[in-house]
């Protein structure tokens, strides 16, 4: 196996562009791979002009970037995999009453367990995303650590909480020192095409947003059979829902009933068929469990102990005290209440130095 040889996944945008011609300027021997994980056939909901990570656009961009830079360049086809883990997991969550999150299985299954396969094959030591974040090895406890960016507004660290050790002592992070900007300006200044391309905002395989149209494609019978239910406010029924899958805990726009007022789901009760809604003062938890645990800066985590946690991507991390820890399952109770924990999203610990401690699915708020 090369040590000097890296495998940088290129999704064809301007982030994992520059990680690659950041990468051979430092001298390493980079091999890009886009990896091609879904089709708009497969998915619908495409655009009058396709876009995202794996449309044509994007594999062409890719290419550019690399023959541009002078080194090889390879499509390869995931679809299968990404299939049978990310989407079916995504469409079983909804189903199930709660909200996924797919982009931590796909960092985990596909972008780093598939990717790394496909570097044995190619006698890469190493594999490389454009991710911001930074990757350390602790001396002290021999673990390796995944630590905030350099940019806190485009910091992906809460995706990347189910990376192993094993994966974390072969990965790059080549942006995790650089802000957006700066990246930017890498690009123009190696006259790459993906400069001025604008970032991606949605789920990939779900390229107009529309969760309830990519369910209803998907699973028609399954979505019939599920059916509508009540919805339920202060304990008494105030209307009909669309079913189950399409609502999440915190909503409030597309609910489809008036009240005069902001109402919010509550919560979602699969076994009655209920939706229950609430005041938004009601969407507030003290506490958050989870499950499926990893353990990334820490090997594990000690009762009373003082971190800092995030229920959602877009979330503030604010502190909060464990009240129970073991190698599958969390429980922490937040000092200060947080709106709406919903299962199915991920919890993801810090200490106050910005590096990752632990992170599981969402089981409960209780």
């Amino acid at each position: 196996m090369k040590e000097n040889r890296v495998v940088v996944a290129m999704s064809g945008g301007v982030d994992s562009s520059v990680a690659a011609a950041l990468l051979k300027m430092q001298g390493f021997d980079v091999i890009g791979i886009t990896m091609k994980t879904w089709g708009f056939m497969e998915v619908g909901g495409a655009p009058k002009h396709e876009s995202g990570c794996c449309s044509l656009d994007a594999i062409f961009d890719a290419k550019n970037v690399a023959d541009k830079l002078d080194f090889p360049h390879y499509t390869l086809d995931f679809t299968k995999a990404f299939e049978n883990t990310v989407i079916e997991n995504f469409v079983d969550e909804y189903i199930a009453g709660r909200t996924p999150n797919p982009c931590v299985i796909c960092n985990k299954k596909i972008k780093w367990e598939e990717l790394l396969k496909k570097a044995d094959s190619l006698d890469a030591k190493f594999v490389a995303t454009g991710h911001y974040a930074v990757v350390e090895f602790n001396n002290e406890t021999g673990r390796y650590c995944i630590k905030n960016s350099a940019d806190n507004k485009k910091d992906q660290t809460y995706a990347l909480w189910g990376l192993s050790q094993e994966s974390l002592s072969r990965t790059i992070f080549p942006l995790g020192n650089y802000n957006k900007s700066q990246v930017r300006q890498l690009a123009e200044e190696f006259n790459l095409k993906t400069a001025a391309k604008p970032d991606s905002q949605e789920i990939c395989f779900v390229a107009d947003n529309n969760y309830e149209r990519f369910l209803r494609e998907r699973i028609p019978e399954t979505i019939e059979k599920i059916g509508g239910g009540d919805f339920v406010y202060h304990g008494k029924i105030v209307g009909k829902h669309r079913g189950i899958p399409f609502y999440t805990i915190g909503q409030r726009r597309g609910l489809g009933v008036s009240f005069g007022k902001p109402v919010y789901v509550k919560n979602i009760d699969i076994k009655k068929n209920i939706v229950e809604l609430g005041d938004k003062d009601e969407l507030l938890n003290s506490f958050a469990l989870a499950s499926g645990v990893n353990y990334v800066s820490k090997s594990i985590l000690n009762e009373g102990e003082v971190v800092y946690a995030k229920i959602r991507y877009s979330d503030k991390a604010t502190p909060a005290q464990v009240v129970f820890a073991n190698q599958n399952n969390l429980k922490v109770k937040f000092i200060e209440p947080k709106s709406a924990v919903t299962p199915g999203q991920s919890l993801v610990l810090y200490d106050n130095s910005g590096y990752l401690l632990a992170g599981g699915t969402i089981t409960s708020e209780n």
